[in-house]
């Protein structure tokens, strides 16, 4: 009896685990967002995404992957090289490209800056991969990107990120992907009308959640690496792909349940202001506030769905609440915007703005206005100030100091100083209504080159004018005095000696009012 035929043995250099990695590969949906956790296997899917492209596709494949640094790609690259290398691809060190044998091809690049993404114009590309798309502070670069996807030889094109929650790009980040369908798994999909043809074209998106459960190549030793940070919030945004948290938070102070209120009826002796920050290619904000002219208690109805701040109707979900007096209540904002850190398209003039800001204001008294001093720069022509003065709505300049100099306390201090209160009661509250500074300043990180700023490169337009707001009435935190102890306690110091929470004379006194009690 001849020897039996053993069948050829396969090398495997890669497969797609169960779950998310294997869903992400087979998905036929242009726009893909992959990710929400660490340690879910986010860049071996893009990697692997492009295999399976290539081997579909052969020579009419060409992809682009994309991070924000130079430096972020080499690890990309070096887990491309064992994944790539065995299957015969050809990596070209000074291209930055692989190329497989059936000849598509597969760049590497970075875009430091937002400029950098048109040196793509004219270029095509059937897959375009975007790595920790949270990294960018804008999604400017990221569309211009999107622009150059198609194929002359008809290979369906898409794009691919992924991500964690954080970093500059949090919010536009979440807004694209996460707040359609936080559970992720939903196609969203939009329609796009051509203008000369009327032909109607689709395009949708989906976000694909990958946690580190997902991933069996990671344990527990993982895990406790994570933990070791010691930030709640951090390990939480990690394991958990929590987008509602934010590690390294400028203002950890800040809490919906302390800070947000339901709207209520503005008693007419308070005093009323308002705070602006202008901005045209960028958001412009403008905040109105009240000055709480006594000690006033609210009913508190709020809800949070989605990431959205919602008031409640029913009584079972009221609490009581005291704004104290000299507090400032946030009751209505205007924030000019067309999308996540894009200011309106076309933008409004500024005579626009303060007309619109007249029509809200119907009724009332204002006290004064503040806002940005870069508003009354002058560059040949009237400045933004001026131009809205003419209008009818007159600013004065804000103090724009951002940190503490010299003793005295920066903007930033003072809106942290209002968050705190006195411990107990915030000097700052927000309306459900107002949105956007709900969305923006939780989500504030410091600036790694300077901590004790903000990172100017996240969203900060509504922040930057509640710190004008803070700044137009200083708050000076006052101490409240701890209660006294009811109750006679004695402890031994550290020399043995016997001391109380009370004097000999409290004593001698607490003992004669118990024996005219007892006679």
């Amino acid at each position: 009896m001849g020897a039996s035929v053993q069948p050829p043995q396969t090398a495997v250099a890669w497969r797609a685990q169960d779950g998310p990695q294997t869903a992400l590969i087979a998905c036929p949906v242009f726009e893909v967002f992959f990710g929400g956790a660490r340690g879910g296997g986010k860049t071996d899917g893009v990697l692997g995404d492009f295999i399976r492209h290539a081997d579909m596709f052969g020579e009419n494949a060409i992809g682009l992957m994309v991070r924000l640094e130079r430096t972020q790609l080499v690890e990309t690259i070096e887990r491309s090289r064992m994944i790539y290398g065995p299957l015969g691809w050809k990596y070209n060190e000074q291209d930055k490209m692989w190329r497989a044998p059936n000849g598509a091809r597969l760049r590497f690049a970075y875009l430091e800056r937002d400029q950098d993404a048109d040196q793509y114009q004219g270029h095509s590309y059937s897959r375009v991969y975007v790595e920790e798309i949270g990294t960018f502070p804008s999604d400017r670069p990221i569309l211009k990107l999107m622009a150059t996807l198609r194929s002359g030889a008809g290979v369906p094109c898409g794009f691919r990120a992924t991500g964690n929650p954080g970093g500059p790009g949090h919010h536009w980040v979440k807004a694209r992907y996460i707040d359609p369908a936080p559970l992720g798994w939903t196609r969203s999909v939009t329609s796009y009308k051509n203008p000369w043809t009327g032909e109607v074209v689709e395009r949708d998106r989906v976000f694909i959640p990958s946690k580190l459960q997902d991933n069996r190549y990671l344990g527990a030793e993982y895990v406790a690496n994570l933990q070791m940070t010691g930030s709640e919030n951090l390990v939480k945004a990690w394991l958990e792909g929590d987008w509602s948290v934010i590690d390294g938070a400028y203002f950890p102070e800040w809490s919906t349940e302390k800070h947000v209120i339901a709207p209520f009826t503005i008693p007419d002796d308070w005093l009323r202001f308002r705070s602006g920050d202008w901005g045209s290619a960028h958001p412009f904000s403008i905040g109105w506030w009240a000055v709480a002219g006594e000690d006033y208690g609210v009913g508190v109805e709020v809800r949070v769905d989605q990431g959205r701040v919602e008031p409640t109707h029913g009584a079972d979900r009221a609490q009581r609440r005291i704004i104290p007096k000299g507090a400032i209540v946030r009751y209505r904002e205007w924030y000019g915007a067309s999308a996540p850190n894009i200011g309106l398209k076309p933008p409004l003039p500024a005579e626009d703005v303060a007309r619109g800001i007249l029509a809200k204001e119907t009724g009332e008294k204002i006290a004064y206005g503040v806002i940005d001093p870069a508003a009354y720069a002058s560059d040949g022509g009237p400045s933004i100030a001026e131009r809205m003065a003419k209008a009818g709505v007159v600013f004065r300049r804000a103090d724009n100091k951002r940190v503490a100099a010299r003793g005295a306390m920066g903007g930033w201090d003072q809106m942290r100083a209002r968050l705190r209160g006195d411990g107990e009661r915030p000097m700052l509250y927000v309306f459900s209504t107002c949105r956007d500074l709900i969305r923006t300043l939780p989500a504030l990180q410091h600036d790694v080159n300077r901590p004790e700023d903000v990172d100017t490169d996240g969203e900060d337009h509504a922040p930057d004018e509640a710190r004008y707001a803070c700044m137009s009435r200083p708050y000076q935190p006052v101490k409240r005095e701890p209660e006294k102890p009811k109750h006679l306690v004695f402890m031994a110091d550290e020399s043995g000696r016997i001391t109380a929470n009370k004097s000999v004379l409290e004593i001698i006194m607490d003992k004669q009012r118990q024996l005219e009690r007892n006679q």
